[in-house]
């Protein structure tokens, strides 16, 4: 028999973390990565924390050294934007072809653009790739200028705390009432907004972006219904959306997201998805979840795999995401649409923001963040895996061991 030929289509963590698990599941198998920018797969958590903070080096943001494709017998192609799929053959720009007998797309997202008067002046930034990180990197490291960040979710903070971080002046602009309000809710991004504050970072919240004042083609200010910021730099962190572009021209499925089975499976033959841009349904909810963080891009590499080399292989892990801001360091494990409606309970101390908090339906946990409070993770995952009803006093007593639970 021929060797099965595997296509996948993307330069991020679940395109390189599902080439390497192909590779050790089919040795003999004909994998091909077909990556849009010019540099091998590399991950994106880096690029607003260690990477850009100065902290990592270049190296580490790559998922593998230089010579590993090669070396393990995947063709890697750079700088290969795939523009079309079907009847099991994808059309590159310009109009090559490669067939394949599984594919798999793990385009990512793209960052969500500000439309308004101004938008393409030098000096605004948006961060989703590699190069965008070194240029926002060569723009605030020097310290000392105006920067102003439109948007208060967890990329706007993180990049307001490096900006700041670098000793630079910084205001954060966004419409919304609370930082992370949607996530997190008001109590808790209450508590990022102190944070950042006690930084000297400054808020213009509930506050709408018009456009950017520019001089020649140079940024100047951010225009608001509230006024004119002055502003040396900008960084525009509203959000991405998922790259179904190939999967629209193909013909998939396609709802926030390629929409998938719990295998990774797409409406398709022979098609997956995997990582930000897909829309799996997820076995323990029962319900369509996308997940942009880094963890779903590792599990989802792996279960695409699994499922294209054919095993039995679904995607139920816990989302799970971190971040680090300034002197608080947070994980976060649980189901985003089973915590929205959820009661929050403590356990810790909140003034010193040294805690864990648990979203709770009824006296089951279906999340859990931990701030500043180490080694818990495992024992967070596993309540809300075990979905039973737990004792609240214990829940929140710090001196009750979490195992004991």
């Amino acid at each position: 028999m021929s060797a099965t030929r595997y296509v996948i289509v993307g330069g991020g963590l679940a395109a390189a973390t599902a080439a390497e698990d192909l590779r050790e599941r089919d040795p003999q198998g004909e994998i091909t990565l077909f990556a849009a920018e010019p540099h091998r797969p590399y991950q994106r958590p880096p690029l607003s924390k260690d990477y850009l903070l100065g902290t990592g080096g270049r190296d580490d943001v790559f998922v593998h050294p230089q010579g590993w494709y090669a070396e393990h017998g995947v063709a890697l192609e750079t700088g290969a934007r795939v523009a079309a799929l079907g009847d099991h053959r994808v059309t590159l720009d310009g109009g090559r072809t490669a067939r394949y007998d599984r594919l798999l797309i793990a385009t990512g997202a793209q960052p969500r653009r500000l439309r308004v008067p101004g938008s393409d002046a030098r000096g605004i930034h948006c961060l989703r790739t590699l190069d965008d990180s070194e240029s926002l990197k060569a723009g605030i490291e020097g310290g000392g200028r105006r920067v102003v960040v439109v948007g208060s979710g967890w990329i706007g903070l993180e990049l307001a705390a490096a900006a700041r971080g670098f000793g630079n002046d910084v205001t954060v602009v966004a419409p919304d009432r609370v930082p992370l309000e949607g996530p997190l809710g008001p109590e808790l991004g209450t508590m990022f907004r102190e944070l950042h504050e006690q930084n000297g970072v400054v808020f213009r919240l509930e506050t709408g972006v018009t456009g950017f004042a520019v001089s020649g083609d140079e940024v100047t200010g951010v225009e608001t219904d509230a006024g004119v910021l002055p502003a040396d730099l900008v960084v525009v962190g509203i959000g991405a959306a998922p790259d179904t572009a190939l999967a629209v021209a193909g013909g998939l499925d396609v709802d926030n997201g390629i929409l998938t089975d719990a295998h990774l499976a797409t409406s398709a033959p022979d098609v997956f998805a995997a990582g930000d841009v897909a829309n799996p349904m997820h076995p323990v909810i029962g319900q369509h979840m996308r997940n942009e963080h880094w963890a779903n891009a590792i599990a989802g590499g792996k279960v695409a795999a699994a499922s294209m080399s054919g095993a039995d292989a679904v995607l139920d892990d816990i989302p799970y995401f971190y971040t680090d801001q300034f002197d608080l360091g947070m994980e976060y494990s649980g189901y985003p649409p089973l915590a929205r409606d959820a009661r929050i309970v403590y356990r810790g101390d909140r003034a010193a923001r040294e805690f864990i908090a648990f979203w709770l339906n009824g006296s089951r946990v279906v999340a859990g963040m931990n701030v500043n409070v180490w080694d818990v993770n495992d024992q967070v995952q596993r309540l809300i895996r075990e979905d039973r009803d737990v004792d609240l006093d214990k829940l929140t007593d710090p001196a009750v061991d979490l195992a004991e639970l």
